[in-house]
């Protein structure tokens, strides 16, 4: 397996007074060291712009799923999109950025805003060859990848925003390769480079965003692994055979669970030391255990855990929390989403008879639901998850 992977992000605002977004991002994944992203901006806003965007990003996926070369799909969007009467352009715009084995970047071009790539920090002006497919100009690149390459592509939105407000004529492309330069250098995941081009656009607008407006990041990073175990094995006889498992895997290691902990820390021949500093009311105090990299509650932390997760796909609006608190669930949250490219979770089947109680707070039906739900967010922010149950 290569040992680069891409980490993916994208944010997203609405034009003021509009439900739906006019643009639109497409993630395909044919196997797992390549990836197909496509982002669409419908013309105009609201719910034509939305399925115009979405149907052109839909179409290039599914072509791609089926093996058509680049140049075919790009040649079928330019040929089914129609111009604007009134305005002369075509209905939706799109940029496709295809990784192949994580090794090269193929990247087409077609109307929107050109991709910038942030290369050693700084602004790479990467060779673009001009072509004419279906009567459009299209631009296409391709870009072999080195470690801590950015790629940022945006809709018009973007350097639309502040005309006639902080700047007569937008926000250019050079004092966005700025910001974004000063951004890439706090270290920061793409979701997290996304969220802040999108905040500053949505600033720049005074909150009343002329246009949609996305950004969608790729980070290429070195793979990172990561282990978590969560809950005892159903059988006993399997505690051994589950921690050998799970401490033998490279990287580094999360135990949730006050039983699991127990178990962990009599494999390893070691005490489990309670932390004193209860940071959070809300959230069970982490442990130690030498030997192991954190060690949390079980249900109630991953419970919030999950919450987050489906916020920073989302709206990512709860990442002050979990990206400065000191808590369980914050740390968790910390090395999932930010260090962790590939997710090894072990998982025991265990029934806690605590966990059935129908009038507690949370749903606990349970486990199985969170560890579900939790590697679904985790795979939709480009994570490798693999699950093993005992």
């Amino acid at each position: 397996m290569n040992d680069l992977c891409a980490d993916i992000g994208y944010k997203s605002i609405n034009h003021i007074g509009e439900q739906l977004c006019g643009d639109h991002v497409d993630i395909l994944e044919p196997d797992d060291n390549s990836s197909v992203i496509v982002l669409a901006d419908g013309l105009g806003s609201g719910v034509k712009a939305s399925i115009l965007s979405t149907l052109t990003s839909k179409i290039i996926s599914t072509m791609v799923a089926e093996g058509l070369s680049l140049s075919d799909c790009v040649e079928t969007i330019a040929q089914t999109l129609p111009i604007c009467s009134v305005r002369g352009v075509a209905y939706s715009t799109f940029t496709i950025m295809r990784l192949v084995e994580n090794r090269e970047m193929e990247l087409i071009q077609y109307d929107n805003p050109l991709t910038i790539l942030l290369r050693d920090g700084k602004n790479y002006d990467y060779p673009k060859t001009e072509t004419t497919i279906g009567g459009k100009k299209i631009y296409q690149s391709l870009i072999k990848l080195q470690e801590d390459d950015i790629f940022i592509a945006m809709s018009d939105g973007c350097p639309h925003a502040g005309i006639g407000l902080a700047y007569n004529f937008g926000w250019k492309r050079e004092d966005i390769i700025e910001f974004m330069e000063a951004a890439a250098a706090g270290g920061y995941t793409a979701k997290t480079l996304s969220t802040i081009l999108i905040d500053e656009a949505n600033k720049l607008y005074g909150g009343r965003p002329g246009d949609d407006a996305t950004a969608c990041v790729i980070k290429i990073r070195k793979r990172v692994p990561m282990n978590i175990l969560f809950g005892p094995p159903r059988d006993r006889d399997d505690c051994n055979r589950m921690m050998a498992l799970f401490f033998a895997k490279e990287g580094k290691h999360i135990v949730c669970g006050g039983t699991t902990s127990s178990i962990a820390a009599k494999y390893l021949g070691k005490k489990v030391e309670a932390d004193i500093s209860f940071v959070r009311s809300d959230i069970p105090p982490i442990a130690k255990i030498e030997g192991v990299d954190l060690v949390t509650e079980g249900v109630i932390t991953v419970n919030r855990v999950v919450e987050y997760a489906k916020d920073a796909i989302g709206e990512n609006k709860l990442y002050e929390k979990w990206s400065y608190g000191h808590d369980g669930a914050s740390l968790i949250c910390r090395m999932l989403f930010e260090e962790a490219t590939d997710i090894n979770f072990y998982v025991g089947r265990a029934v806690n008879p605590a966990h059935q109680n129908p009038d507690l707070p949370i749903n606990f039906n349970i486990k199985m639901n969170l560890v579900e739900e939790l590697s679904a967010c985790l795979k939709q922010m480009g994570k490798h998850i693999k699950v093993s149950y005992f």
